[in-house]
């Protein structure tokens, strides 16, 4: 019954991030515009820089369940006090778009600690793939009906909802802990094996500077990274331009934050989509066909194609449909290969080294992404089409990244065989 609790507060959480997520789009694209939401990117990663070490220290004092307990309420009672504000007429656009950038990334992290902190190896590799489509179901569901309930309780009232099916996951990750069967369980000393590994920003950022596989890596999640965003922002732009034209053709009132809201749903919807029929049946197929190499290719190559297609024809359609199948193929086939890379490195980079790129790293790509807008818009007075050029030439260094990655990639694999 374990991992039956587990896949449901997986769902529950991803269902309530993704009936928040349209509302954050709504807020901050009607309060400040595509290009705020680009800065508030920004300013979310260096918040979440600051943050990590306050984590580690709630880490060391707390065991598992009581750290995911206060880290969760921490987020239902902020979420009400956002829902109260909203309700009494303050901006809070910014500050939630800020907000929920740091709840996703800090409770699916925290989610994934919780789990390996529970499960042995052994049942993690047999279970956490079925627990993983728990995510893209909750993700699907949460954004359909957000997208459905939009107009009726308006974002305010979706916040109240998500804080409600937030409050559920505590109780849920108590049974998960009861009810996991000891061949499952973590041994006591395979759950600490890391603790001795110091778990030091500085000196993770040193470990990946010094290994050129590791920087190739590093460097692949920082442009992928800069790449969505910065894909984000021309389809910012391009949403604002349609709610407006729907507002204008609305004869029951409709308003622009709900019109927001739908297209955002719609558009996460159709992303969680595809993001889950390619996990489920694409991923190992592609697998076989051209290896986890092959596979790290599929993302840029969609991205270099796609932004090359929406440099000439910016529009709604086009934008929408390139990054649906960027998302989902980054969510997917980019995701899962990505962490395959680091199976035939040591322990201390796979703790260290991989934290630092998942974490600094990703961050740095969403400052990258904020100077490309902030250049682009304030000195060049840019279209979208100068955004998308962009994108075409970051896809075009990933593409050539990605070629130098795998050429280690085999030799490290060929190392692995002969060893074992």
């Amino acid at each position: 019954m374990g991992v039956v609790y587990l896949f449901l507060n997986f769902f529950l959480l991803l269902f309530a991030y993704y009936l928040l997520k349209p509302v954050r789009e709504a807020l901050v694209l009607t309060e400040g515009g595509a290009e705020v939401r680009s800065y508030a990117l920004a300013a979310q990663s260096v918040l979440l820089l600051l943050l990590i070490p306050l984590y580690g220290i709630l880490f060391h004092k707390l065991d598992r369940f009581h750290l995911l307990r206060w880290v969760t309420l921490f987020f239902v009672v902020t979420l009400m006090m956002f829902c109260v504000l909203g309700f009494l007429h303050v901006k809070i656009g910014v500050v939630f778009f800020i907000w929920l950038g740091i709840f996703s990334i800090s409770l699916v992290a925290q989610f994934w600690a919780f789990a390996v902190d529970i499960y042995s190896a052994e049942a993690g590799h047999r279970l956490f793939a079925f627990i993983a489509v728990g995510s893209t179901l909750g993700a699907l569901v949460g954004s359909e009906t957000s997208k459905a309930l939009f107009a009726l309780l308006g974002p305010y009232g979706l916040m109240l909802s998500g804080a409600v099916v937030l409050l559920s996951t505590i109780k849920i990750s108590q049974l998960v802990d009861r009810n996991v069967v000891p061949p499952s369980r973590t041994l006591l000393g395979e759950a600490h094996r890391a603790d001795h590994i110091p778990l030091s920003l500085r000196g993770s950022f040193a470990i990946v500077l010094k290994d050129r596989y590791l920087l190739l890596i590093a460097i692949i999640v920082l442009i992928l990274n800069c790449v969505n965003s910065t894909g984000e922002y021309i389809l910012a732009k391009v949403v604002v331009e349609r709610a407006d034209a729907l507002v204008a053709m609305s004869a029951s009132g409709l308003t622009k934050g709900a019109a927001i809201g739908a297209i955002y749903g719609d558009f996460y919807f159709w992303v969680n989509l595809l993001t889950l029929i390619t996990q489920l049946f694409l991923v190992h197929r592609i697998w076989q066909l051209i290896g986890v190499r092959g596979a790290l290719l599929v993302s840029p190559i969609i991205a270099f194609l796609g932004y090359g297609l929406v440099s000439f024809i910016p529009i709604f359609s086009i934008v929408q449909l390139v990054k649906i199948l960027e998302n989902s193929s980054d969510y997917s086939t980019q995701n899962i290969s990505r962490h395959a890379l680091f199976l035939h490195v040591s322990r201390q980079q796979k703790y260290q080294g991989k934290a630092c790129i998942d974490t600094l790293f990703c961050r740095l790509g969403d400052l990258v992404q904020a100077l490309i807008v902030y250049v682009g818009v304030s000195l060049f007075g840019a279209g979208l089409g100068y955004f998308a050029i962009v994108n075409c030439i970051l896809a075009a260094v990933w593409i050539v990244v990605v070629i130098a990655i795998g050429k280690i990639h085999h030799r490290l694999e060929l190392q692995a065989h002969q060893q074992g």
